[in-house]
């Protein structure tokens, strides 16, 4: 009996475990199943999706920067340009995975430490300890950014190639790597700094001469797309799609840097002597209207936030030119048949006209002047005589075919002035036009319409852009407007006689040995920090040599000590206009000898 009951619990137990090994048999047959249909899905079925998608994952698309055009002088000299430089990427998910590899005798060349030791660490903290000494950052903030998601995370802007070889040189497996970019450096620190400009982050100007020619300047980017291991490298001959870079075109200014930073220099040291609040001065080539000097004294480097912020005063500031613009009236006359430079006047101390009183700035009983020398004298009171036959309309007429009122250059921030219809005038307006007050102009203006007379009565368009070279080293010179006759040639040589006797006036504070100047100087009452006539515009813009001329040289001063523009501007003027002659060994004048009377 016991017998029997052992056999049959035997049985029991052996069925008991032939059923679980059936139901773990049938399991696993379904199991086997269940995987050969689904790898019959992904080879059969869905083979060419996948390898799409596995391939796109390893796909990587690297944007190739295209480098910004530079910056020259005229003659070549660099004033602006982009050097190579490279944005510091991770891939925070290769990062995380980052095992160093100590180093050995058998891993030399191919392993990490720091100082000698182990990197003592794996994953991201490893990558910003081994980064933090080359990219001078916080391994801390480092290892922050390398702990994030995803696949992209800029490190640092703008390093060196050198620092670059250095991140290389580590070996880190393809998670840490360089993108190509560039740095904008500016080489002569505050000369023409806010005519410079700068570049924003995403290196598009936006100030100065790099926001002008800006679309110039600027290039188009390229691009390659590659398949890249799983340490991040690209896998050689994996390259699917790229195309170029095209760098920008480098433009090149009318502006000589030798020039412009004499002409800094002298402003400067004028500045200080005069205890002048700002000056500014212009050089512009007669014959052309290049600008060969645009310079004021703010202190701006080229590239900062303050060049970026400010605009040139050489371009932005306006005032009233005071007796300068005696010049642009009294061609005027000459041109509308008003007046001969050899007209007698008899010229008073003050004048009442429409019930408002003229002054000159010194007492005098009555003069014998003939219109040349009330020119000579830059006397308020004979040019109100003298505007008797010389209409509102008029005289409107001849300060705008001058330029006054209107744009030169098309710089960024660039004033036009103001110049108001003649209908506008009131009775005391309508006089001071005569004398270069009731209206504001800037000092491109002013020296643009003295070169008109230089240049016998033909008023050149101003250009600061010499020529534009692309990529391909294809020059194109800048195209600038035609040039335009304002006075006959005729009246500009009488003008050119008179601006000669007015030059002589001031020769001991202005004058130049060997050469003849043609000039005017100004001085103007003009609006202080308390809304009243309490501050002075001092100027002077001269012709030399008066002979032949080259240049024309403007110089404008704020509440200089000393006051009258051929005492102050004058002997600027005569610093930088030394300098011209030297530096383009402008031949000597011959004798004046035909100079129109000044008195009767």
């Amino acid at each position: 009996m016991i017998t029997m009951v052992r056999n049959v619990s035997r049985w029991f137990k052996v069925n008991r475990f032939m059923g679980k090994c059936t139901v773990i048999g049938v399991l696993l047959a379904f199991v086997a199943v269940a995987c050969l249909g689904q790898l019959a899905s992904v080879q059969l079925l869905n083979g060419k999706s996948t390898a799409q998608a596995a391939t796109a994952s390893r796909t990587k698309t690297v944007t190739i920067s295209a480098k910004r055009g530079k910056i020259l002088d005229t003659n070549g000299a660099v004033l602006a340009q982009s050097v190579e430089r490279y944005n510091v990427v991770a891939d925070p998910e290769l990062a995380q995975t980052f095992v160093p590899t100590d180093c050995k005798e058998k891993t030399a060349g191919n392993c990490q430490q720091i100082d000698g030791q182990p990197v003592g660490t794996t994953g991201a903290a490893a990558v910003a300890r081994l980064l933090a000494p080359i990219l001078g950052m916080d391994a801390k903030e480092l290892g922050a950014l390398l702990s994030g998601t995803g696949q992209y995370v800029v490190l640092k802007k703008e390093v060196t190639p050198e620092v670059m070889r250095s991140i290389d040189d580590l070996g880190l497996n393809g998670c840490v790597y360089g993108e190509l970019s560039s740095e904008r450096l500016y080489s002569n620190g505050t000369l023409m700094g806010a005519l410079l400009g700068g570049v924003n982050d995403e290196g598009a100007g936006v100030a100065g001469i790099e926001q002008m020619q800006n679309a110039v300047l600027t290039g188009t980017d390229g691009y390659k797309k590659y398949e890249r291991g799983g340490e991040g490298v690209e896998i050689p001959g994996t390259v699917t799609e790229s195309k170029d870079a095209v760098d920008g075109s480098d433009v090149e200014l009318t502006i000589d840097a030798n020039v412009d930073w004499y002409v800094k220099k002298v402003l400067s040291d004028a500045k200080e002597q005069y205890k002048a609040d700002w000056a500014i001065a212009v050089v512009q080539d007669v014959q052309n209207g290049q600008i060969l000097a645009l310079e004021d004294t703010d202190q701006y480097e080229a590239g900062s936030d303050d060049a970026k912020l400010n605009t040139s005063r050489a371009v932005s500031q306006t005032f009233e030119p005071g007796s300068i613009g005696k010049v642009f009236s009294m061609a005027g006359m000459l041109q509308s048949g008003a007046h001969q430079l050899t007209d007698q006047f008899t010229v008073p101390g003050t004048i009442t006209k429409n019930g408002q009183t003229f002054k000159d700035a010194t007492q005098h009983g009555d003069e014998h002047w003939t219109l040349a020398g009330i020119l000579e004298q830059s006397s308020n009171v004979g040019m109100v005589m003298a505007g008797e036959n010389f209409s509102n309309e008029q005289r409107y007429e001849f300060l705008s075919k001058f330029g006054i009122g209107q744009d030169g250059l098309g710089l960024p921030g660039e004033s036009d002035g103001v110049l108001t219809s003649a209908a506008s005038w009131d009775g005391r307006t309508q006089n001071t036009v005569l004398f270069g007050q009731g209206y504001a102009t800037n000092a491109l203006q002013v020296t643009n319409a003295i070169a008109t007379i230089a240049n016998k009565g033909v008023k050149q368009q101003q250009s600061i852009i010499k020529s534009v070279t692309d990529a391909n080293g294809h020059t194109e010179d800048a195209k600038t407007g035609e040039p335009t006759r304002v006075i006959d040639e005729q009246v500009a040589s009488q003008m050119m006689n008179a601006m000669e006797s007015s030059a002589e006036h001031y020769s001991k504070f202005a004058g130049v040995d060997g050469y003849r100047v043609a000039a005017k100087s100004g001085t103007a009452e003009v609006a202080g920090s308390d809304g009243r006539l309490t501050s002075i515009i001092s100027d002077w813009s001269g012709i030399i040599p008066a002979d032949n001329p080259r240049f024309v040289v403007t110089v404008v001063m704020k509440d200089p000590q000393g006051s009258y523009g051929g005492l102050t501007s004058g002997p600027v003027f005569k610093q930088i206009s030394e300098f011209l002659m030297q530096k383009y060994e402008v031949p000597a004048s011959t004798p004046r000898t035909d100079a129109i009377a000044v008195t009767w």
